[in-house]
């Protein structure tokens, strides 16, 4: 088995991932299929160019698929680690106009405190494909 690494800047985001992970099916799924109940918010990476044609290699990688009810995007999700052991999951929308260039990470802890991570800071992601 491979491990993809993507790498990227963690910056403050609209407060989006968070609304989606409030919501009571997405947690609930989450739970159910990556075996972790998620802080309420996301950590957001903007990546490099180079690790955006990385992110495009995930289709390779077996995702978690989080479907939506009535008048949401589905997502997907890849389980994943941070410094090697922290487990979470990148988390995808499949929505047309979602930047090719942020990655969002979901945890059951709060990762920005967790790792003492402020905007700026590099974090990488390893996935295994």
């Amino acid at each position: 088995m491979n491990t993809l690494c993507i790498k990227g800047e963690v910056f403050a985001g609209k407060g989006e991932g968070a609304k989606f992970v409030k919501l009571p099916w997405v947690r609930k799924q989450i739970v159910e299929k990556l075996g972790f109940d998620p802080y309420l918010g996301t950590l957001n990476l903007r990546l490099y160019e180079d690790n955006v044609k990385t992110k495009r290699q995930l289709k390779k990688a077996e995702s978690v698929s989080v479907s939506p009810v009535a008048g949401f995007c589905s997502g997907k999700c890849y389980k994943a680690f941070l410094t090697n052991s922290l487990e979470c999951a990148i988390i995808m929308p499949e929505v047309a106009r979602y930047p090719a260039d942020v990655v969002e990470i979901v945890s059951s802890t709060n990762l920005r405190e967790k790792l003492c991570l402020k905007d700026g800071d590099i974090v990488e992601v390893r996935v295994q494909i």
